[in-house]
C-alpha cells in the first residue's frame, strides 16, 4: 500500500493535468442519436424471491429471502415479514469479483486449483453436501463463498441469470463521475502490476477501489499463505479444503478492512492539494504543452525504431485474427438485441390492434420500459457474446481469458437496449401528445421504425469503439513488454529535460506509454476501418451520418420517465401506484423488474426459516443435531455466519487441538499442574496417521476423587444394578412375572397336606383352588407387585389359614417332580407369549427361586 500510494500522489497530478487540458482546448466525440436514461432503475427493485442458504456456522442449509435492489446488493432476509417491517438484513453480497456458478463439480474444480497439492478424487463427495440437484454458488478467489439451493431447475435459470447481473453489474468498472480519481487510480494499478511483472489484462479490476486493491494485495499474499500453511493444514481431504476456504477469506476481510481505510487516507490527502495544483496548471498550461511535446519527440525518436520492428514482426499478421475473433460474437449479441427489442414492440402492437384495451397496454410498456435489466429477457442477447473465444491469441499476448471483453460487450448492450427503449418512450408519448390515442398501433409503429434505424448507427458506433479498445488492451501490454528490455533503461535520461515545476505534471513513464500507444493506434483505427467495409458484421462506416435525426430529440432526455401506468390506466392505476409499497395493482409490477417464482402445489414459505425438506436425511460430520439447533438460536437476526476472523482462529484451523485423557497415579496428581509447554513428537490418530506434537497443554480436573474408604461394598453395588435392571423391565420380563405369580399360587394351594400325598393331590387342586396371596423374595430382580415395598429381612406372611389369618410357612421338602409338572401345566398356555430357548433358561432361574425359598437340598 505504500508503494502504491507514491504511485497515486504521482498520476493523481497527472490525470488532473489532462483534465484541465480537455477544460481548455475542448474536444469530444460524436452524439449518439439515442437518448440516455440517467437513472434507469430509480425506486425499482430488481428481484426479489426464496432460496435455501448454506450456513457455514452449523453446516445447514436455511430458507431466506432474497431481496435485489437497484444497487444490484443480494440482501438475505430471515422471513418476507423481515424485509418488509424494514428489519436490517442477515446477510449482504456484494458480488464484485464473483462467478456464479450452477454444479458442484464446477465448483470443485475451482477448490482444487485454488489449493496445489489437495486433489479430489473424480466423483468423490465434496465438503458441502446440496440437498437438491440445483446448487447457485458464488465464488470468488479470495474472498467468502456463498452456496445456495432452490427446489426446481426453472427456478435455477431465474436466480443464475439474475446472480449473473448482479456480478455483471459490481464488475462494470470504476465510476466515471469524477474525471481526475478514476484514470489516476486505474494508471497506479497498471503501474503496480508492471512493476510486478503482469502486463496482461487483469480479472479481477472490478468492483470499488478497495475491493480492487484488496485484489491487488491477495494476488501476492495468497501464494505466500498458501506455500506456508497449505502443507500444515490437517484432516481429511475436505475438511483441509473447508478449512483454506474459510482462512482465504477471513485474510481477505481483514485486507479490505485495512485498504478501506488506506484508500480513504490517500484521497482525502490527494484532493486536499487539489486546488493549488488546478491553479498551478491553469497559469503554466501552455509552457506545460510545449515542454511535453518537446520530450515526447526525444522519446520517440529512440522508441518509434523499435516499436515498428515489434508491430510489423509480432502484432500486424494478427490483429485481422483478433478483430475477427472479436467482432462475430459481438455482432451476433447486439443484432439480438435490436431482435428483442423488435418483438417487443411487434407483441404491444399485436394487443393494441386484438383487444384495445387501454389498461393492457399500458401495462406492456410499463414492462417494456425495464426490458434492458430484465436479465431472462437479456438472457439470450449476452449468450451470443459468451462464445467469445481467444484461444491461442491468450498465450501469445498474454491474456488471461476473455472475460474482460464479455463483460464489457454485455454492458453495451444493455446499455443500448435501455437507451433504445427510453427513445421509443420519449417519441411515442410526444406523438401522443400530438396526435392523440385514436390509431395507437399506428403511432407505435412509426417511433419504432425511427428508434430502430438510431440504434443501428448508434450500435455500429459503439462496436467500433468496443473493438478499437480492445485491440488495444490486448497489443499495447505485449508492445510494453516486448519494449521494456530496450527501453526502458533509456527513460531516466530523460528526466533531466523536464524543469523541476513540471515534474509533477510530466513524468517520463506516462510520455513513454502514450507514445507506444500512438505507434499501434494508426493501425488499429486502419483494421477495424476496413472491417467496417464488410457487411457482414453490419458496421456504418465513419464517413456516413444519419442526416435525417432529430434535432430537438436531445431537449427530451431532461424529461421525467414516462409513467405509463398513470397514462393508460386512469385513477385507478394512480391509486395502485400510491399502494405500490404494499404490492397492490400494477405499481408492483413497476418496482420490480424479475416477476418472483409461483410454484405450483408448493407455496414458497415466506414467514419461516425453514430447513430444505429432507436435509436430515444426509448427516453432517462431527455435528450433533442438538449443538446445531442451539448455535443457531443464539444467533442475532442481523449477526452474519461466522467465519474465522481472528488470528488465534485461524491458527486453530491449521493447527488442530486434540484432547487425550491420561491416568496418574495417586502419587503423581500432586506434581502435575495446569499449563502449556512446548514439546516434540508425534501421535497416532484414529485412522493411524502419524501427526506431528508442538504443544502439549495440561488441564487437571477440579473433580474430588473418592477414596479407598469411600467406595461402596459389592452389596450395595449389586443392589443398585439389580434396582436399576428393574427399571429397564420388558414386556417380555413382565409375562415372566405373572407366569411365576400364578405357579407360586399353585404350589402354595397344596402346602397344607402331606408330602405323600402330594403326588395324588394335583387333580383336585385343579378343581377347588383357594385364594390365596403370596410373595416371595426376589434376589434376581423379578418381583411380584404385591412384594413392592417389603423389608428384604422379614418373612412374607402366607394366608392360607381356615379364617384367613397370616401363618408362617415352613421348610416343607417337596419333590421335584412336583415341581416341573406343577410348572409345566401353568406355563403350557403360556408357551406361544416366550422367545424362542427360552424355556429352559427360565427353567433353572424358577428352580433356584423355589429351591432356596424352601430350603431344599441342591443337587
Amino acid at each position: 500500500m505504500r508503494d502504491f500510494g507514491d504511485l497515486y500522489e504521482q498520476q493523481y497530478a497527472v490525470a488532473l493535468f489532462n483534465v484541465v487540458r480537455f477544460e481548455i482546448e475542448g474536444g469530444g466525440g460524436g452524439q449518439s442519436q439515442l437518448l440516455h436514461r440517467k437513472d434507469p432503475l430509480a425506486g425499482r427493485n430488481i428481484f426479489s424471491g426464496n432460496l435455501f442458504q448454506y450456513l457455514e456456522e452449523n453446516r445447514k442449509w436455511r430458507n431466506r429471502f432474497v431481496s435485489v435492489p437497484s444497487g444490484y446488493t443480494i440482501n438475505l432476509y430471515e422471513s418476507k415479514s423481515a424485509h418488509d417491517r424494514g428489519l436490517h438484513s442477515k446477510v449482504s453480497i456484494d458480488c464484485a469479483g464473483y462467478k456464479a456458478l450452477t454444479s458442484m463439480e464446477e465448483y470443485m474444480e475451482l477448490i482444487n486449483d485454488s489449493l496445489p497439492g489437495v486433489k479430489a478424487k473424480a466423483g468423490g463427495v465434496p465438503f458441502i453436501k446440496c440437498p437438491t440437484n440445483f446448487p447457485l454458488i458464488l465464488w470468488h478467489p479470495y474472498a467468502r463463498h456463498h452456496h445456495f439451493c432452490v427446489m426446481t431447475e426453472k427456478e435455477q435459470k431465474k436466480w443464475h441469470a439474475v446472480l449473473q447481473d448482479c456480478v455483471r453489474h459490481s464488475n462494470n468498472g470504476l465510476s466515471e463521475e469524477d474525471p481526475v480519481q478514476t484514470p489516476a487510480f486505474t494508471d497506479s494499478v497498471r503501474l503496480y502490476r508492471q512493476a510486478q511483472g503482469h502486463y496482461g489484462t487483469w480479472d479481477l479490476m472490478c468492483g470499488a477501489p478497495p475491493q480492487i486493491l484488496a485484489n491487488l494485495v491477495m494476488e501476492t499474499l495468497q501464494p505466500e499463505l498458501r506455500d506456508v500453511i497449505g502443507p500444515r493444514l490437517k484432516g481429511k481431504m475436505q475438511q483441509r479444503q473447508r478449512n483454506w476456504m474459510l482462512i482465504s477469506g477471513a485474510v481477505y476481510k481483514q485486507v479490505l478492512s485495512q485498504t478501506n481505510r488506506q484508500y480513504a487516507a490517500l484521497v482525502e490527502a490527494s484532493e486536499a492539494e487539489r486546488a493549488p495544483l488546478d491553479a498551478r496548471l491553469r497559469t503554466d498550461m501552455d509552457q506545460l504543452i510545449t515542454s511535453k511535446e518537446h520530450v515526447c519527440s526525444k522519446i520517440r525518436a529512440l522508441v518509434l525504431p523499435k516499436a515498428d520492428q515489434v508491430l510489423r514482426t509480432n502484432v500486424q499478421p494478427y490483429i485481422s485474427s483478433i478483430l475477427d475473433a472479436l467482432m462475430e460474437p459481438t455482432s451476433r449479441g447486439f443484432s439480438e438485441v435490436r431482435d428483442v427489442f423488435f418483438k417487443e414492440l411487434v407483441d404491444i402492437s399485436k394487443n393494441s390492434l386484438n383487444r384495445g384495451s387501454k389498461e393492457e397496454v399500458g401495462e406492456q410498456l410499463e414492462r417494456l420500459s425495464m426490458l434492458a435489466f430484465h436479465p431472462m429477457k437479456m438472457q439470450s442477447c449476452y449468450e451470443k457474446m459468451e462464445q467469445l473465444n481467444l484461444e491461442g491469441l491468450q498465450q501469445r499476448f498474454d491474456v488471461s481469458s476473455p472475460s474482460v471483453f464479455i463483460s464489457r460487450a454485455q454492458i453495451l448492450m444493455r446499455q443500448q437496449m435501455d437507451n433504445a427503449v427510453y427513445t421509443f418512450e420519449q417519441l411515442l408519448q410526444q406523438s401522443l401528445k400530438d396526435q392523440g390515442e385514436e390509431d395507437i398501433c399506428k403511432t407505435i409503429h412509426k417511433c419504432q421504425d425511427r428508434v430502430i434505424k438510431k440504434y443501428d448507427y448508434d450500435s455500429s458506433t459503439v462496436r467500433k469503439k468496443f473493438f478499437r479498445e480492445a485491440l488495444l488492451q490486448i497489443i499495447i501490454p505485449y508492445m510494453l513488454q516486448q519494449l521494456a528490455p530496450s527501453c526502458t533503461p533509456e527513460l531516466p535520461r530523460f528526466k533531466e529535460m523536464i524543469f523541476e515545476d513540471f515534474s509533477r505534471f510530466l513524468l517520463v513513464e506516462n510520455l513513454y506509454e502514450e507514445v507506444v500507444l500512438q505507434s499501434v493506434t494508426k493501425d488499429t483505427m486502419m483494421a477495424v476501418k476496413e472491417a467496417a467495409v464488410q457487411r457482414k458484421h453490419n458496421l456504418y462506416r465513419d464517413s456516413m451520418v444519419l442526416t435525417n435525426s432529430d434535432p430537438n430529440l436531445h431537449l427530451l432526455e431532461d424529461t421525467p420517465q414516462v409513467d405509463w401506468a398513470t397514462n393508460f390506466g386512469g385513477d385507478e392505476a394512480v391509486g395502485s401506484m400510491g399502494s405500490s409499497t404494499e404490492g397492490g395493482g400494477i405499481g408492483r409490477r413497476r418496482r420490480q423488474v424479475v416477476s418472483m417464482i409461483q410454484l405450483e402445489g408448493l407455496p414458497l414459505p415466506y414467514e419461516s426459516c425453514l430447513e430444505v425438506p429432507g436435509v436430515e436425511l444426509i448427516p453432517e460430520e462431527d455435528i450433533p443435531e442438538s449443538k446445531d439447533e442451539e448455535a443457531e438460536e443464539e444467533l442475532g437476526p442481523s449477526e452474519d455466519p461466522k467465519s474465522p476472523d481472528s488470528v488465534d482462529e485461524i491458527r486453530d484451523l491449521i493447527n488442530p487441538m486434540l484432547e487425550v485423557e491420561l491416568p496418574e497415579s495417586e502419587e503423581k496428581q500432586a506434581d502435575v499442574v495446569s499449563g502449556t509447554e512446548m514439546t516434540t513428537g508425534t501421535i497416532t490418530m484414529e485412522d493411524g496417521v502419524q501427526e506431528q506434537v508442538t504443544h502439549v497443554t495440561t488441564i487437571v480436573e477440579d473433580n474430588p476423587r473418592r477414596s479407598v474408604r469411600d467406595k461402596s461394598s459389592p452389596q450395595t453395588i449389586l443392589r443398585e444394578l439389580m434396582g436399576s435392571q428393574k427399571e429397564r423391565v420388558t414386556e417380555e420380563e413382565a409375562a415372566i412375572q405373572k407366569a411365576i405369580e400364578e405357579m407360586e399360587l399353585a404350589v402354595q394351594d397344596e402346602d397344607g397336606e402331606q408330602p405323600a400325598e402330594a403326588s395324588t393331590a394335583e387333580s383336585d387342586n385343579d378343581s377347588q383352588p383357594q385364594a390365596t396371596d403370596c410373595g416371595s423374595r426376589n434376589d434376581s430382580g423379578f418381583q411380584s407387585p404385591t412384594n413392592e415395598g417389603l423389608n428384604e429381612s422379614e418373612s412374607e406372611p402366607i394366608k392360607n389359614g381356615p379364617n384367613g389369618e397370616a401363618k408362617m410357612a415352613d421348610a416343607v421338602p417337596v419333590e421335584p417332580m412336583f415341581i416341573l409338572g406343577c410348572f409345566k401345566r401353568e406355563m403350557f398356555d403360556l408357551w406361544g407369549k416366550l422367545p424362542e430357548n427360552f424355556f429352559e433358561s427360565f427353567f433353572i432361574v424358577f428352580l433356584i427361586q423355589f429351591i432356596s425359598f424352601y430350603s431344599l437340598p441342591v443337587i
